[in-house]
């Protein structure tokens, strides 16, 4: 099917993509805006980080974009636009056949094609196989009418759009075993845009999951923190569990499922979890996959049965699974740290009877820039077991960890330093003002009021005394 595009969907497309269509129009090159961006012009939205499918093969392309580059074996060429004092990369990918798919992610085989038809066959999805461009009378002619747009679909993704479907171009059983990535990025497109799997599309991956295996870590992970940052991560997450692919991504989670809790806790344990996912005020991936395996040590030292069923130390063990889970899809060291410190101390206590002291180690285990990140896990795992957002408790812990913080936390918070202890001894630098510091700092920890210079000074005598 082919459409001539209505000028209320024309001007929103940028002026940069103009200049595309012209540029190779007028050389006599095919060339459409596919993807996302044909996505975003149906909703009436401005296309940013556009991708195009040309007939241009790509050393046709560097030479139209001189500033372009080009290191792959898929032909796609990216080109810097300048727009809005921000910088943006547009990809072209040159018409592709492809063939072999050993490692059930890249073809083992590519060649440039002439035909948009051969190319599109190859799309995963109807809804990413809609392609807007010139009319082709104008590129045949290598005239530029910037009036004359059309959209083509040749594989029914306007019908899927409008209706919110995520359909496989053509049989889905190929489509996911030539590239497993196919069945998570399915959905991830479901997650982030609202809509459903068709249901011949949705066998399709659960015939295929076990094929997920084949992909790496890296590709896995950057698939499931676009559906940790979409508007729907629960949603996401509950189609992984039913098309079979979470079972082979993180089997420590799905073990959760059917596990009962005890007292306030009115779901079971994965139930519990995708909950406080969906209810997790932040929007940071990361602290979603903390607050989503908050609990995965549970299945593990859960004892008992009913009312009286514990599950003593899951943080710990949690702590340790989520470690695992990490490795496995290769976070950085830096973000696998603060996974594990969120999950290792999230069974942390909100009573108004804690002292200055308790608040302080909570600080110190937790870290200063994860607090609020912490808090943010706590109200998804209140809102996950069916309690309220917050209490009078957690209200008053928030104040207890803003005070506390004024209070001195490191020996360099002290008012008085090295050198004021070597002037007021009249020593030379040595062990025993290290001694004198700490000795100085264990009073201030239990007494803020302390932390005043002039009684330091004199502190520093008496404590040299008694050394």
């Amino acid at each position: 099917m082919r459409l001539i595009l209505e000028p209320a969907i024309r001007k929103l497309i940028p002026k940069e993509v103009w200049g595309v269509f012209e540029t190779f129009t007028e050389k006599g090159f095919e060339i459409y805006l596919v993807g996302a961006g044909v996505r975003n012009l149906l909703w009436r939205k401005t296309p940013v980080e556009c991708d195009f499918t040309t007939s241009a093969p790509p050393e046709e392309i560097r030479k139209l974009f001189p500033k372009s580059y080009y290191n792959n074996a898929f032909g796609t060429v990216g080109i810097p636009i300048q727009r809005d004092k921000t910088q943006e990369i547009y990809e072209i990918t040159t018409y592709r056949k492809e063939w072999g798919y050993t490692d059930r992610r890249r073809p083992d085989s590519v060649a440039w094609s002439e035909s948009l038809e051969e190319d599109l066959k190859r799309r995963e999805f109807t809804v990413s196989a809609m392609v807007v461009g010139p009319i082709s009378q104008n590129i045949k002619h290598k005239t530029w009418n910037n009036e004359s747009l059309e959209l083509i679909d040749l594989f029914d993704g306007i019908k899927d759009f409008k209706n919110k479907v995520i359909r496989a171009v053509g049989n889905p059983t190929e489509r996911f075993a030539e590239d497993a990535l196919r069945m998570i990025r399915a959905i991830r497109f479901a997650s982030q845009l609202g809509f459903t799997i068709e249901e011949e599309t949705f066998a399709g991956i659960k015939n295929n999951a076990p094929l997920i295996i084949k992909i790496s870590g890296e590709r896995v992970r950057d698939e499931l923190f676009k559906i940790l940052k979409s508007d729907h991560p629960a949603d996401g997450f509950t189609l992984l569990f039913s098309s079979g692919l979470l079972e082979q991504i993180m089997p420590e989670l799905t073990r959760g499922y059917g596990i009962k809790q005890a007292k306030h806790h009115i779901y079971d344990v994965w139930t519990h979890s995708l909950l406080s996912l969906k209810f997790c005020p932040a929007k940071d991936p990361l602290v979603r996959l903390a607050t989503l395996l908050h609990d995965a040590g549970k299945p593990v030292v859960a004892r008992g049965e009913g009312e009286k069923r514990t599950f003593y130390d899951h943080e710990v063990i949690g702590a340790s699974i989520s470690q695992n889970i990490g490795r496995r899809i290769r976070l950085s060291k830096k973000e696998l740290e603060k996974l594990v410190t969120l999950i290792r101390w999230h069974q942390f206590t909100c009573d108004e009877r804690q002292t200055d002291s308790a608040i302080r180690r909570f600080i110190r285990n937790v870290g200063k820039e994860n607090l609020q990140d912490m808090l943010d896990l706590r109200v998804g795992d209140r809102l996950g077991g069916g309690a309220r957002e917050t209490s009078w408790r957690l209200e008053k812990f928030k104040q207890r960890l803003v005070e506390v913080q004024k209070q001195p936390f490191a020996i360099t918070d002290l008012k008085v330093n090295g050198n004021d202890v070597m002037k007021a001894l009249g020593i030379a630098p040595g062990p025993v003002i290290g001694r004198i510091l700490e000795k100085l700092f264990e009073e201030v920890v239990e007494d803020k009021k302390k932390n005043k210079r002039p009684y330091l000074l004199k502190r520093i005598k008496e404590i040299r005394e008694l050394l």
